[in-house]
């Protein structure tokens, strides 16, 4: 097959849609915007799964709002696709002076800090401006980490990650104690940070993680549930120890498997 057109072509369905479909004539950034998110999403579970043939379907959808967006910035006079283009190019151009012009690096740390400099020279006023306020929190603390490293705000090694792991869980339980809500909040709060810059260190991704974790958990209660309903029983109904024994029988199978 020939795809060279290709992008074309989707700029055409794009432009007759527009014109001619109720619901994509309807459509305004803010409309959209939800809907980008949940494609976002999905992407991200198809990466998670390695699901290669859904990634490529979802960067397709994520692709038709790239589109989509930029025709209705064209339709406002606020820019157009080949201006998100240009602008893309100029940027990776501009902010990687060791492949495009004399400044050498030794490895990717390197490209990262030179990446937050020139970012600074461009006019950003926090090394921490580029972090989105809406992201979702767990990736937000990973992302700052991530940030304030290139400024050599980090620890110097893992032990001392540990370390402050063990002192915010000790104040966590200090704040249970004290039966104070605020409190209790505030520390488990630290304690999440601490963990994920842990992670961090230990080079696990804490999102990635967490979700495997959540599958796992999801995978071995539904075994529970047809487990119970083999046995002509249901959860409600059980005990949380009958429940438990078949919890350990699930993840008897798992081991053996």
């Amino acid at each position: 097959m020939q795809y060279s057109k290709s992008i074309e072509r989707l700029r055409k369905i794009m432009d007759e849609l527009r014109e001619q479909c109720p619901w994509d004539k309807k459509q305004t950034i803010h409309t959209l915007r939800p809907q980008t998110l949940e494609e976002i999403y999905e992407l991200a579970d198809d990466i998670t799964n390695e699901n290669w043939q859904g990634i490529k379907e979802e960067l397709g959808d994520l692709l038709l709002h790239i589109i989509f967006y930029s025709k209705i910035g064209s339709e406002q006079n606020q820019f157009t696709f080949d201006d998100v283009i240009e602008t893309v190019c100029n940027k990776l151009i501009n902010r990687h002076p060791h492949i495009y012009s004399t400044v050498k690096v030794e490895d990717d740390t390197d490209v990262k800090q030179n990446w937050e400099k020139i970012k600074q020279a461009e006019g950003k006023k926090s090394v921490l401006s580029g972090v989105p306020p809406s992201m979702p929190a767990l990736i937000k603390a990973l992302r700052l980490q991530e940030k304030t490293k290139q400024v050599g705000f980090e620890w110097d090694n893992t032990d001392q990650v540990r370390d402050k792991v063990y002192e915010e869980i000790q104040e966590l339980y200090e704040a249970v104690e004290s039966n104070d809500h605020k409190k209790i909040e505030e520390e488990f709060g630290d304690v999440m940070f601490a963990l994920i810059n842990y992670a961090r260190f230990v080079k696990v991704d804490p999102e990635l993680a967490l979700e495997q974790t959540n599958k796992k958990f999801i995978r071995r209660f539904q075994r529970v549930e047809d487990m119970a309903g083999a046995q002509g029983k249901s959860l409600h109904d059980m005990t949380l120890g009958e429940m438990d024994a078949l919890w350990d029988k699930v993840k008897e199978e798992e081991r053996k498997n």
